[in-house]
């Protein structure tokens, strides 16, 4: 699309952003269409479908999940204030846009599509991040390389059931669900030892267009 083009499509996920925050995941195409004040065709012709407006959704807002937790673990913090802040940095972001995360996390019944699966590759991207941190600045002995791989997809795992019960069931504050997690996380990390030559972990490659 020529740049000219994209401050208009910025105004119109905007204005999809909106209606998916007011109306849930099964927002429909007329109502985005009224909220941007223009004709379902001209969003058909900057989307392609309902399908193509979905994926610009997702890469908008799996790419910025992704940079914040990226730019989270990057914060040169004490080990537990770091955890603390990563949890707290995923679960303000679902927090931020409870609707939009639904559409992302939650395929509507018969979607054919499977865009209600599209927070999958930046989980993935997630699960890489904190391997690599893990395995870059604590010391873990002789199985770190399996302690790492194996913690960063737990831990992956474990944030987005707990996020997505948290987000619907809203049990506590959002504070006192990062340190319910962090306790539960802190045995063997708190134990560890600093690696002598820890590193901040190098960012990994961007997510792939949605």
């Amino acid at each position: 699309m020529p740049p000219a083009d994209e401050p208009r499509r910025e105004q119109l996920l905007n204005a999809a952003d909106r209606v998916v925050q007011r109306e849930g995941p099964g927002a429909s195409m007329n109502a985005i269409a009224a909220e941007a004040g223009i004709t379902k065709p001209i969003l058909y012709r900057h989307f392609g479908d309902r399908t193509g407006l979905i994926r610009a959704l997702t890469e908008r807002h799996t790419s910025g999940l992704l940079a914040a937790v990226r730019a989270a673990l990057s914060e040169p913090l004490e080990r537990r204030d770091r955890v603390e802040h990563v949890l707290d940095t995923y679960l303000a972001g679902i927090e931020a846009r409870p609707q939009v995360y639904r559409l992302l996390t939650h395929p509507e019944p018969g979607d054919p599509s499977g865009v209600g699966n599209a927070l999958a590759p930046a989980l993935r991207q997630i699960a890489e991040e904190i391997t690599r941190a893990v395995q870059t600045q604590v010391d873990l002995g002789a199985d770190r390389e399996l302690l790492a791989e194996a913690w960063g997809r737990g831990i992956t795992g474990m944030v987005l059931a707990a996020g997505d019960w948290w987000l619907e069931s809203r049990p506590c504050s959002r504070t006192r669900m990062v340190q319910a997690l962090a306790d539960l996380l802190w045995g063997r990390l708190a134990a560890a030892a600093d690696l002598p030559t820890a590193a901040l972990p190098a960012p990994a490659t961007d997510l792939p267009p949605a």
